[in-house]
């Protein structure tokens, strides 16, 4: 069959169709737990050594710091997971669960912005990760690199992995466990195969940022910070994931445990291996390590593993980014053309839509070259992902005051964790910078008018009725 037949063929609306897929067709815990690691875990990982490197051997205290505070959004999500047990949407349900529609919309709308801006982000890593085999792809080498090639490159990763997810969710979830399982590997022996060749001499000075111990802290911190974004991913799905209540808590916290433990010690042996003053200035730290531990052919199978990380990311994202407008027009808050499922029981309407936007993205800003365009698209869906963890941290305690499905435990531990998790999502907000924060309040904004039309179509069909 065509592709784009296959795409389009025998949508069903949502209100004809039972939207629980059946046992078979859902997400068990390593499957869910690959989605979580594999959209935590992208081509950036291969970066963040890099970055790190001129804070000095601090930095790796800003993992630590991250990772207590991820470890508090990561129970608020689990708990919340059990609370609200099997509502897809995550962030946004749980939101609108808490505070009504307004809130939850505008949630749903923000994160779904980031989720598109995030994909258009990603296949641009793919394809820088891809340069390293065609020097055409690669926007450093300037007298081979071609902008036509690498932007058809990224749209055939896009619309392949587009076509994959709507032959169902475990078509996509086989995908993300797969390609998970492939760029963990190439990490792991860096980094376990890195610590033999460690010189405790690289490790100093131990800050060489300029700035006090906190604000050293503080700086590698705010960068781990982004690359464990995407905790909340099983939480999406829930209606497609087996015994949601449980499944989703679990893989959350294993995902949690796995990608911080990959990217701690992978930080560890880098560091120990490429002295600081060079490896800050390395586009490819993993690769330079691969080389120094394996020989000159590593050097390749670190760049696929790169490719692989970002092709995997690339799938998860793509398979949340029908599930969360599906969601939001289960509730009638956006058009019902979001609900419509094909035969497999997939939103395809949603992935398509998202996937053309994401096209669109990545093509108009393919001039400004790879780096630059990778940048400008973080900076758009950073502070979209972050305000939803706000909203949720408040969520989780409401959620409990009202009784609604409490999660066994004290009521001081769960404000306890609920006060943690808002003031470190608070506090990553304020350290996106002030140009992010500016570009996310709008494009938040933009969507109220959206709402409004949303609103006025419902109270006119109610009135045709």
């Amino acid at each position: 069959m065509n592709i784009f037949n296959s795409l389009f063929a025998n949508h069903i609306p949502l209100k004809k169709l039972n939207c629980m897929p059946s046992p078979k067709n859902k997400l068990g815990l390593w499957t869910s737990t690959s989605l979580v690691v594999g959209n935590m875990i992208g081509a950036g990982v291969f970066l963040v050594p890099a970055a790190m490197a001129s804070f000095g051997s601090i930095s790796l205290l800003g993992w630590v710091f991250a990772a207590i505070g991820t470890f508090f959004i990561a129970r608020v999500f689990s708990g919340l997971s059990k609370m609200v047990p099997g509502v897809a949407g995550g962030l946004y349900a749980y939101t609108r669960h808490a505070f009504g529609d307004f809130a939850g919309f505008l949630v749903g709308w923000g994160y779904y912005i980031s989720v598109i801006t995030a994909n258009a982000a990603i296949t641009t890593a793919f394809v820088g990760a891809l340069g390293t085999f065609f020097p055409i792809l690669n926007s450093l080498d300037v007298h081979k690199y071609n902008p036509l090639v690498a932007a058809s490159t990224g749209l055939g990763a896009i619309w392949l992995l587009t076509w994959i997810n709507t032959r169902g969710i475990i078509a996509g979830g086989m995908v993300q466990l797969v390609t998970t399982i492939f760029k963990i590997l190439p990490l792991v022996l860096i980094a376990v195969g890195g610590l033999f060749f460690i010189r405790a001499a690289n490790f100093h000075p131990f800050n060489s940022s300029g700035f006090s111990v906190f604000g050293a802290i503080t700086g590698a911190a705010a960068i781990a910070m982004f690359s464990l974004v995407g905790i909340e991913s099983a939480t999406i799905p829930a209606e497609s994931i087996e015994n949601p209540g449980k499944t989703i808590a679990k893989a959350t916290m294993i995902g949690l445990a796995v990608t911080t433990a990959v990217y701690l010690l992978g930080s560890v042996s880098i560091m120990g291996i490429i002295p600081a003053n060079v490896l800050q200035h390395s586009p490819t730290p993993y690769a330079d390590a691969a080389e120094m531990i394996f020989g000159k052919g590593a050097r390749y199978w670190a760049s696929a593993g790169a490719a692989i990380a970002a092709f995997g990311c690339l799938n998860g994202w793509i398979l949340i980014q029908g599930q969360i407008p599906f969601a939001i027009a289960q509730d009638k808050l956006f058009p019902g053309a979001f609900g419509w499922l094909n035969k497999k029981g997939t939103p395809y309407f949603g992935i398509l839509i998202s996937s053309i936007l994401i096209s669109v993205l990545m093509a108009m800003n393919y001039t400004k070259g790879l780096v630059e365009q990778f940048k400008f698209l973080s900076l758009l869906a950073t502070i979209n992902t972050l305000v939803p963890y706000i909203f949720c941290a408040a969520a989780y305690i409401i959620i409990r005051f009202t009784g609604k499905r409490p999660e066994s435990g004290g009521w001081a531990a769960a404000i306890f964790i609920a006060i943690m998790a808002f003031a470190y999502s608070l506090w990553a907000i304020a350290g996106a910078g002030e140009s992010s924060v500016f570009w996310g309040f709008l494009l938040i904004l933009a969507g109220i008018p959206f709402y409004v039309w949303v609103l006025y179509k419902k109270k006119a069909d109610s009135t045709d009725i």
